[in-house]
């Protein structure tokens, strides 16, 4: 049966005042959803920018500007949700609860996640550096968010949390561009001190070794069975091993050379004989 136009009339006067309001949010939200999204954008950009001028690490800078981008644009779907009527309250309980047991789950994971923010932000040692921590050494192949992958000296890989990496100890060999390098001997007793110091001074006279500070050799301790020496000198951090090794062939070819004994370690035992 066809609609008289009175019925449409009354039936476009009930509906139009809605269509208009609805149609009205619909519009102002969609127009808020495009302009919140290109704003994000921008802001991400201009974060990613920012971070690169401050010199932060890139796996980082990249992390943040996700996280960054990802979290306004949730913020931006619930505040465009509300503008056109849908109750955000018990979404918002929702995510926050979701976030909570996240949270919880991942303990461990949220630890190694700051500890790697940490290290990144506050460059306790870089990638190349050869560090020492948590019972292992090695030189820092790469820093991730959550590990760091260590290279040892015999080409074994380890990887270390990131959480336990920045909350314990870590000696960084590296950092510094000279390190002091220490040759200890022990000459006999009967051996000229004066004479053994100039033979270890001789070999200091090398071109890796810095003049300043001087080299110098001390006597450091009075042994059970010899006299101990120790030659220091200040190289650069490259040549820390090469010199160390060199140094300790020739302290005790060249003492030799003059005479000059390099006693073994010594016990002497005294026998008492009872009578019966």
């Amino acid at each position: 049966m066809d609609m008289s136009v009175e019925e449409l009339v009354k039936i476009s006067e009930s509906w139009l005042p809605v269509v208009l309001e609805y149609s009205g949010k619909l519009t102002l939200a969609l127009m808020t959803f495009v302009i919140g999204w290109w704003l994000v954008g921008k802001l991400t950009r201009s974060i990613g920018r920012l971070l690169d001028m401050r010199q932060v690490d890139r796996v980082l800078g990249s992390f943040i500007g996700s996280l960054v981008s990802i979290v306004l644009k949730i913020l931006l779907l619930v505040s465009v949700a509300s503008m056109i009527g849908v109750e955000t309250t018990s979404f918002i309980a929702v995510i926050g609860a979701a976030g909570l047991a996240i949270g919880l789950a991942l303990q461990g994971s949220l630890a190694n996640f700051a500890g790697g923010v940490l290290i990144m932000l506050f460059r306790p040692f870089r990638a190349g550096d050869w560090i020492e921590a948590q019972g292992v050494s090695g030189s820092v192949d790469s820093i991730q968010i959550f590990h760091t992958t260590l290279k040892t000296a015999d080409n074994k890989v380890v990887i270390v949390p990131n959480g336990s990496l920045s909350n314990g100890h870590i000696t960084n060999y590296s950092r510094e561009s000279t390190r002091r390098v220490e040759i200890n001997v022990g000459i006999d007793y009967a051996s000229d001190i004066k004479q053994a110091r100039d033979v270890l001074l001789a070999i200091a006279q090398d071109p890796r070794v810095n003049r300043d500070p001087e080299p110098v050799v001390f006597v450091t301790g009075l042994g059970d069975s010899a006299v101990n020496l120790s030659l220091r000198v200040w190289v650069a951090t490259a040549d820390f091993w090469p010199v160390t090794f060199a140094f300790t062939e020739l302290a005790k070819e060249r003492l030799i050379e003059v005479g000059i004994g390099i006693p073994f370690p010594q016990r002497v035992v005294h026998l008492v004989q009872q009578n019966s």
